[in-house]
């Protein structure tokens, strides 16, 4: 019989007593398996150009993936509150990332992830965790990866533990408050839509038709950029490229990444942007926002976005 994932971790409306994984009432389990004894390549760092870093834990594991039904989350919406409880818990924090910070594509299929359709990951907009806590003569691990698509959010929890472990809570629940996207920023806000979310469109970056040359226009979201980048001087941005579906896959994402690229070129050029603070990526049509099965849907595909990665290191 499978046993249902528990941990020391709480969402915030849940008393610390209940010794158990609590998520939000809109959530629910599209997959959860047991082995009573296995390995698990624990990730502790970035994906280092030729495999993802591990640590090897062994026990009783345990993944579980939610879908938490609501539009427009981000993923450190759904990352927080369970790093928060982590660390109330006793686990220590070995390793955590965001998505170019991971190391992008080669991250997320470098690690163990659950097949689509039941865990859904934006290669724009995850985060990943690990942690450890030392327990019954043993270490305890837990993963969680958090991604999210426009209709919903997801989050895969893996645990191992110990095989000598004397307690371990049997019971899941999500009855904590709904989680929603939180409320959107004024239009145009870029600076407030970085600060809440980690990413934005760059709305008005435009090419001339067929090329990866920026048009030569007034491009507002590029000042808005650099001012960012301006008050912020400790952040490095990855500047991601993406397509509609019309087309193969590798093309896509060579061209996307090429605007991406001219992105980069036209902020350092005129708006004195230092080039050391960004990195190009392209996502071809692997990133969708909306249908590609109609024009307007298409056009909204074709776009440049902005991703906060982290502190320059």
């Amino acid at each position: 019989m499978i046993r249902r994932l528990a941990l020391c971790l709480l969402w915030p409306a849940a008393p610390l007593a209940a010794q158990v994984l609590t998520l939000p009432g809109n959530a629910t389990v599209e997959v959860e398996t047991t082995v009573l004894l296995d390995s698990y390549a624990l990730p502790i760092a970035p994906w280092d150009g030729d495999a993802v870093p591990s640590r090897t834990v062994e026990g009783e594991m345990t993944t579980q993936v939610w879908r938490v039904a609501a539009t427009g989350l981000a993923s450190l919406q759904l990352l927080r509150p369970l790093r928060d409880q982590l660390w109330q818990a006793g686990y220590e924090v070995v390793f955590e990332c965001d998505t170019q910070g991971c190391g992008g594509f080669d991250f997320r299929f470098g690690t163990t992830v659950t097949r689509p359709p039941a865990m859904q990951v934006d290669l724009a907009d995850f985060r990943f965790l690990s942690a450890t806590r030392s327990a019954d003569g043993g270490t305890r691990a837990v993963s969680l990866l958090v991604s999210r698509t426009p209709q919903a959010g997801f989050v895969q929890v893996i645990r191992v533990v110990p095989t000598e472990a004397t307690e371990v809570p049997a019971l899941t629940i999500a009855d904590a408050p709904v989680v929603r996207a939180a409320a959107p920023a004024p239009a145009g806000d870029l600076a407030q839509a970085l600060n809440d979310t980690g990413h934005a469109v760059l709305d008005g970056v435009t090419f001339v038709t067929g090329a990866v040359t920026l048009e030569d226009a007034p491009m507002p979201a590029l000042q808005a950029l650099a001012d960012y980048m301006a008050a912020n001087p400790g952040l490095k941005v990855s500047i991601v490229g993406h397509t509609d579906s019309q087309g193969g896959l590798d093309g896509n994402i060579a061209i996307s990444r090429r605007r991406a690229a001219a992105v980069i070129e036209r902020l350092v050029a005129d708006f004195d942007v230092g080039r050391g603070r960004m990195t190009a990526a392209g996502m071809g049509y692997l990133s969708p926002i909306a249908s590609n099965l109609d024009p307007a849907g298409r056009e909204a595909n074709r776009r440049v976005e902005a991703v906060v990665t982290g502190p320059i290191d």
